[in-house]
């Protein structure tokens, strides 16, 4: 199949690169902005005839969350009106449009794992833009897979891990928010449950559903970066505090579990513990 995959420079379309060269059975397009932008239609619609696109893996987000509540235009026209675009391209093609949302269309409220068909109700600007963003797509797209996944983090581009070796390597303390609850995911084990999709996948059958992934097991962000500073061999200490001695400007869920029932039946992918991940992902940090 022919695969175009959007927002290849971030972390999970970087992983998905380094995947693509054991694929021989598919041929993978990676695109990012400049040379893409998922919000013109002409420019989505000519690069889908120009390859032939069978399949669209759309990893391209607005994904600064606290930026997004005063740069409420921009999150929107990403994270909503580009899903829509792409949904119109994949109608006319025929094509499966494989989207990522988020953890955040959810509040935090719930006391277990969420499950596809739990409410939503996102807090913020990112929450709500990516939310709206399925929404358009289960509107137009008659064949499409949305994958919901949470605090992710790979060896590419910026994020938690990467972030909190460096501060550990700077300083003799941190302090991590410890009421806060979820799963990290690594972009790697990710990208291999896409690529395990993909193959599964019937080019000739119409396919809707949403399902959620990401690494199993619980941690908070205080867990999170104990973790780090101990896999990473800092003496870093990590002191644990609560989210209001931390203010951001967007509120994120106290708690974003998801259940990975369905993906894990649905696909018989096999999902490892978070911390067994972050081990791997340690591991294949550059050296120096």
């Amino acid at each position: 199949m022919n695969i175009l995959v959007t927002g290849s420079r971030g972390q999970l379309g970087s992983e998905l690169q380094e995947r693509s060269v054991l694929c021989d059975n598919h041929r993978f397009f990676f695109y990012d902005l400049p040379d893409l932008d998922i919000t013109d239609r002409y420019q989505v619609e000519s690069l889908c005839r120009d390859h032939d696109i069978e399949v669209i893996v759309n990893c391209a987000a607005y994904t600064a969350v606290d930026k997004a509540e005063t740069d409420t235009v921009l999150a929107f026209k990403v994270n909503r009106d580009g899903p829509a675009v792409l949904a119109e391209c994949a109608k006319v093609r025929n094509a499966l449009l494989l989207h990522l949302s988020t953890d955040y269309v959810f509040d935090g409220t719930s006391s277990t794992p969420y499950r596809e068909s739990d409410p939503v109700a996102p807090l913020g600007v990112y929450g709500r833009s990516k939310w709206e963003g399925e929404e358009r797509i289960r509107q137009i797209a008659p064949s499409y897979l949305i994958i919901r996944t949470s605090w992710l983090y790979s060896i590419y581009g910026v994020n938690f891990v990467k972030t909190m070796l460096r501060l550990g390597s700077e300083r003799p303390e941190l302090r991590v928010v410890v009421d806060q609850i979820g799963t990290p995911t690594w972009a790697a084990d990710l990208a291999a449950a896409i690529m395990s999709i993909i193959d599964q996948h019937d080019r000739d059958s119409s396919y809707a559903a949403t399902f959620h992934y990401s690494n199993e097991g619980v941690a908070s962000w205080y867990d999170f970066a104990r973790a780090v500073m101990e896999l990473g061999g800092l003496p870093c200490q990590v002191l644990p505090i609560e989210s209001a001695e931390y203010p951001q400007i967007a509120p994120r869920p106290k708690y974003s579990i998801m259940n990975k029932s369905s993906i894990k039946k649905e696909w018989a992918i096999d999902i490892p513990c978070w911390r067994d991940s972050l081990v791997a992902m340690i591991q294949h940090l550059p050296k120096g």
